[in-house]
């Protein structure tokens, strides 16, 4: 470790606030405009693109020392402060709203990306965490930030360290990218073949005739222990659709076999915190993760099986894809903070009732599709494990990396 350098982040990088509230209102946002980053478009290391605030020109002409420029990293400031971002090219001229924090890096010192990754490390988020303050919101600032001291190699290790773990960084993005394109290629075609292709002559036909509703365990917080068996819950479910394998919450508690799910399931959001119900009535279809032995749906969802052997949870799922059944669950939830979907939404869809032999040849095609994405994310699971496993290795310099 003698050729690894100690520093103060301070000394190797500029840390800058967003603008404060008094500076940017809610009421100034606009339709067509500049992008501005929050708290919720942090994701592993890159920004979401979705649900984007955006500002005119004149605001960004206003607040133009917010802009962000390819290569910075963008912080949460309160609530999950170990939180953070890369800037790509995509990005380059947004804008951080005042819960970030902007870490822009010394280029002549430290490589950017690598600094990205640095503070990736379980022991550095843990560290953020450790020195946040406030109890019941943690937050932190640049004085705190500045004052966070990193280890760092020559720029020859730093730019080969960052590479290895972009690369495979970029095989990831690939797979997802991948898996969306399968996604959205599925939906088009259900929805051409029954919905835009619909026959007159198809009856109209309610769910509860060919699937049935398993509800999930109602658990207790003290049930939320190590276990090899986990909950399948909300946060299982992607805002933007999708099934996340960081959402599962390790059980002890007592349930029912038929509340078990395996990979490939189908099961639905029955209940949604957000704001925008963005999660009610969703589909998803399981994803197991090789840490649980068991996986089971927690009060919050249920799942759903198909009563005939020629109706495939494929042809159902995208079924519930569709914006009709959005707006259906939609029309079939109540409650203010919390949303609760009726235990009648499900039962009561009504869609087009197509005939047996287009059911059976839109499911040739369509499931070696969503085959494929399985095996896509058994990839990703895998090289996601690889990356970080590696990272503490590489940051620390017990992994040693020959650079010809």
């Amino acid at each position: 470790m003698s050729e690894w350098k100690e520093y103060r982040l301070g000394e190797i990088a500029e840390v800058q606030t967003g603008p404060f509230g008094s500076q940017l209102h809610q009421s100034d946002y606009k339709t067509i405009g500049t992008p501005i980053i929050t708290v919720e478009h942090l994701g592993e290391n890159k920004i979401i693109h979705s649900n984007l605030p955006l500002v005119g020109d004149d605001d960004k002409k206003r607040l133009n020392k917010y802009l962000l420029q390819e290569g910075d990293i963008v912080f949460s400031r309160v609530g999950s402060v170990d939180r953070r971002a890369y800037v790509g090219k995509d990005e380059n001229g947004w804008m951080f709203s005042g819960r970030c924090l902007r870490v822009r890096a010394n280029k002549k010192i430290v490589i950017q990306k690598f600094l990205s990754f640095y503070f990736g490390q379980e022991d550095f988020k843990e560290t953020i965490r450790r020195i946040a303050v406030g109890a019941t919101m943690p937050s932190i600032n640049t004085t705190i930030l500045k004052e966070v001291e990193i280890k760092i190699p020559d720029k020859n290790s730093q730019i080969f360290i960052a590479e290895v773990l972009s690369s495979l960084d970029d095989k990831i993005d690939l797979l997802h990218r991948q898996n969306k394109t399968l996604e959205q290629l599925a939906e088009t075609l259900f929805r051409q073949w029954f919905v835009e292709e619909a026959e007159e002559g198809w009856e109209k036909k309610f769910l509860k005739d060919y699937v049935n509703c398993i509800n999930g365990v109602s658990y207790k917080s003290s049930e939320l222990k190590p276990s090899l068996n986990a909950l399948v819950t909300l946060k299982s479910f992607d805002r933007n659709g999708g099934f996340r394998i960081d959402g599962f919450k390790e059980f002890t508690g007592r349930y029912k076999e038929q509340q078990v799910v395996n990979e490939g399931d189908l099961v639905v959001a029955h209940t949604d915190i957000t704001q925008e119900a963005d999660v009610i009535g969703n589909p998803v279809l399981v994803v197991s993760n090789p840490n649980y032995e068991k996986m089971i749906i927690s009060m919050d969802l249920v799942k759903v099986n198909s009563n005939f052997e020629w109706l495939s949870k494929e042809f159902i799922y995208l079924l519930m894809r569709t914006r009709e059944f959005k707006y259906h669950c939609l029309g079939h939830s109540n409650g203010s903070t919390v949303l609760h979907l009726s235990k009648s939404a499900i039962p009561t869809y009504e869609f087009n009732f197509p005939p047996l032999d287009k059911i059976l040849e839109f499911t040739k095609i369509v499931k070696p599709m969503i085959d494929k994405k399985f095996k896509n994310l058994n990839q990703i699971q895998t090289l996601t494990q690889l990356r970080d496993s590696l990272l503490p290795k590489l940051m620390s310099g017990e992994v040693k990396l020959i650079i010809n």
